[in-house]
Parts: C-alpha cells; sequence; structure tokens
C-alpha cells in the first residue's frame, strides 16, 4: 500500500484541536537562532517572528500579531515563498495585514531552492509542514474554518497543490502568480484565490493562473479569479484583496 505522504497527503491531525486555557497566554521566548531547538512546553512564542527550530539553515519561521486573541481560536495563513526566496521575502506583504486582523502567519522554508513538489514530488517539505503546523497548534488554538494555504509564484504551485491535496485541513487555498498544479487525490472543498498579472513575463496568464481557474471551477471548486494589470509580482492591492477573501 502506498504511503499516503508520496500523494502529498497530510494527517488529518495535524492541526490538533488545541484547549484554550489561562496557560495558553504565557510566553516563551523567540528564538533569536535556527539552530535553538523548540522548547518542549507549549507556551505561546513572543510577538513577532519566531523560528520554529525545524532545519539549522532553512528554518520555517512563525509571525504573531501583538494582541493576539487568547480567548478564541484564531486564524493561520501559511504563506509559501517563491523560487530561490526565504520567508523573509514573503512575510512583509501579510504581515501588516496580521496585525490589522489578528491572525497567525506561519512561513515555510524550503529545503532546497524551490519546493520539493517542483523538483520532483513530495518529500521533505511536506514533512516539514506537518512538523510546523503540529508546533504551532500546540501552542495556539487554530479556526479550523480559517487555515490559508497561500504562495507566490513557485509556492502558489506549492499551494494550490498541497491545499487541494488536503482541503479537509485548509478552508483556503490562495496562489498568487502560480504556475501549475500537482495533484493526484482530493480532499475536502476549500475556497480558492487565484490571482495573475495580465503581463506576466515568467508564467504567461493563459496557460497558468487562467488554465488553473478554469480547471478548478470544473472541478466543482468554488473560485476566485482576479487578473491585474502586472508582471509577475506579488501586488500588494492583490494581497488585500485575498486577506479580506480569507477572513469574510
Amino acid at each position: 500500500m502506498f504511503d499516503p505522504s508520496l500523494f502529498g497527503r497530510m494527517s488529518p491531525d495535524v492541526i490538533a484541536s488545541s484547549p484554550i486555557s489561562p496557560s495558553a497566554s504565557a510566553v516563551a521566548p523567540a528564538f533569536a537562532s535556527a539552530d535553538v531547538a523548540a522548547p518542549s512546553c507549549v507556551a505561546a512564542f513572543a510577538p513577532g517572528r519566531n523560528a520554529l527550530g525545524l532545519s539549522e539553515t532553512r528554518d520555517a519561521v512563525l509571525y504573531v500579531p501583538a494582541g493576539l486573541p487568547t480567548d478564541r481560536p484564531v486564524p493561520l495563513f501559511v504563506m509559501f515563498h517563491g523560487a530561490g526566496g526565504f520567508p523573509q521575502k514573503v512575510l512583509p506583504f501579510i504581515e501588516p495585514h496580521a496585525d490589522r486582523h489578528k491572525f497567525l502567519v506561519l512561513a515555510p522554508h524550503s529545503t532546497f531552492p524551490t519546493w520539493d513538489i517542483v523538483i520532483g514530488g513530495n518529500g521533505p517539505d511536506l514533512e516539514r509542514l506537518q512538523a510546523a503546523l503540529r508546533q504551532v497548534s500546540a501552542r495556539y488554538a487554530i479556526d479550523p474554518g480559517r487555515v490559508a494555504f497561500a504562495g507566490f509564484s513557485d509556492g502558489a504551485s506549492y499551494a494550490l497543490s498541497i491545499g487541494v491535496t488536503n482541503g479537509d485541513i485548509a478552508s483556503h487555498v490562495i496562489a498568487f502568480s502560480g504556475g501549475f498544479m500537482s495533484i493526484f487525490v482530493q480532499e475536502g472543498q476549500p475556497q480558492i484565490f487565484i490571482a495573475h498579472g495580465l503581463i506576466d513575463e515568467q508564467l504567461p496568464i493563459a496557460t497558468s493562473g487562467r488554465q488553473n481557474a478554469n480547471k478548478l471551477k470544473a472541478a466543482g471548486y468554488d473560485v476566485r479569479y482576479v487578473e491585474f494589470d502586472g508582471l509577475h509580482i506579488i501586488e500588494p492591492g492583490v494581497v488585500a484583496q485575498a486577506i479580506d477573501f480569507f477572513l469574510a
């Protein structure tokens, strides 16, 4: 029997149903270095960017806004960077919205220069994503109806592929200028937001954004498709639309 992870499937309980208790508001020191291991306790992180200790050199980062509620489940926005990128490159596009609306932002770092699914199939990036999600849900009560898998470029391709495959975990899938989808298993019914630049010089809109949106609509998914007058970029105005879509 095949391992479901080969097809991109994650354990359905990867985001645990963590109780809300007074201890959830306790603060653990932020990790200044990726080679400092995560503590065994489940105290919340300090506000700001926190390394999760999954790797010495290519670690995931969790952004915690100041004033995050501790008396109710909170949304989680997972943002995958583009090829050759890193968490700190995409976080600035999402952090102001997290500060305003009070949600967590998890920014994983690909094991290789781009995501494993682009190179040749699901592997270490899926394993690290599961480990990161377990760490986050051990510290915070996550709203299961507000879990987004989002990304830019290759990260958008990854978000589409992993999000549709794990639609029982991701309630929303958001793709900024993505190229393709690699989907062998469909699970759940996530809401999908796709945005693409009309003059994208790297991933032509006709064979990427439009094609992906049409395929998903034909498969019965609720898709919001946005075209903008721009190149292969993350467009701040489009990000604002995506956040409104996520939190609606």
